[in-house]
């Protein structure tokens, strides 16, 4: 089968390319997916048997609510185009990519996918998450109706190589470690946005390009959408304090409480992975962001930043 994967020079598109790696992948070169002729004419073109989509506008916190609006229309236009295009070419396969920020923000923990629609996702960044859940709504509705194979998976922060290292519009990893790259460039402080406080659960990209790889091979097995999450939570100070280590500035490390923490606590329950993938083995955060660094000190002319 054919398997054509959106937004292929992103942070998880890289990492696909060791597990699919005679896919077709394209990105906003190939075809404009806020654009509905560009989106239909890309799917026409390639006929594909699967879609992977992972095309996004993408940000950290800063960026979301900078543009919630923004970020709610160019989401929502692209994941309706791209699922449209593909039922109206009979793709009977295709993965939507979510994030756990699409989540209730007032919930009790863990959260369980059901728990989707019940609540507002946190105020934060409510555009971003309200178009990736018209994603699963879509998905849903196709599938029902077509009897399609048409899933959602949610993982956690992702984060690894190829990932955004933007200052400014970045996700807390990436942007902590290339401020502390230029602090200790520049021999600065390293400052830290919030109170450090916040836990969450992060994802090696690699791990979960490995975890959608065999879920694609059992796309009849597993229930959508599915959380893919490591059960372990780290605190910003603690991700903060490898970052600050490896790049030998944690002595001159200050955490600015001014700038908002964003949603403290985000615990998603992995036991519907559990059910299908029980065995596998989560690369360890220590060695992922140790991964991640190295690869963004060879790399810094050419990252994105």
């Amino acid at each position: 089968m054919s398997t054509l994967i959106t937004g292929s020079t992103g942070l998880l598109g890289s990492a696909l390319k060791n597990f699919f790696p005679n896919a077709i992948y394209v990105s906003s070169k190939n075809a404009n997916l806020v654009d509905v002729d560009n989106t239909f004419r890309l799917i026409q073109t390639y006929k594909p048997d699967c879609v992977i989509h992972l095309a996004a506008n993408v940000g950290g916190l800063f960026k979301n609510m900078r543009d919630n609006a923004g970020m709610f229309s160019s989401n929502l236009r692209m994941n309706t185009n791209i699922v449209d295009a593909c039922v109206e070419n009979k793709v009977t396969k295709f993965i939507g990519c979510l994030s756990t920020c699409v989540f209730p923000a007032k919930v009790e923990y863990p959260i369980y996918e059901n728990m989707l629609h019940d609540g507002e996702p946190h105020d934060s960044n409510f555009g971003y998450a309200y178009a990736k859940r018209m994603m699963e709504v879509h998905c849903r509705a196709v599938s029902e109706q077509y009897g399609y194979k048409y899933k959602c998976v949610i993982p956690t922060n992702i984060y690894g190589p190829h990932d955004n290292f933007s200052l400014t519009d970045g996700h807390v990893i990436p942007a902590l470690i290339h401020k502390a790259y230029i602090a200790q460039r520049n021999a600065t402080n390293f400052s830290v946005a919030g109170s450090g406080l916040p836990e969450r659960q992060f994802i090696y990209s690699a791990d979960l390009a490995h975890l959608i790889y065999k879920l694609n091979h059992h796309m009849y097995d597993w229930v959508s959408p599915m959380t893919i999450a490591e059960e372990k939570e780290y605190s910003i100070y603690y991700v903060a304090k490898i970052i600050g280590e490896y790049f030998g500035v944690w002595e001159r490390t200050g955490f600015d409480n001014s700038l908002p923490d964003g949603q403290h606590k985000k615990y998603a329950d992995n036991e519907r992975l559990k059910r299908y993938i029980d065995d596998f083995k989560f690369t360890p955060l220590e060695i992922g962001l140790r991964n991640t660094m190295d690869w963004f000190v060879k790399n810094y002319d050419k990252a994105r930043k």
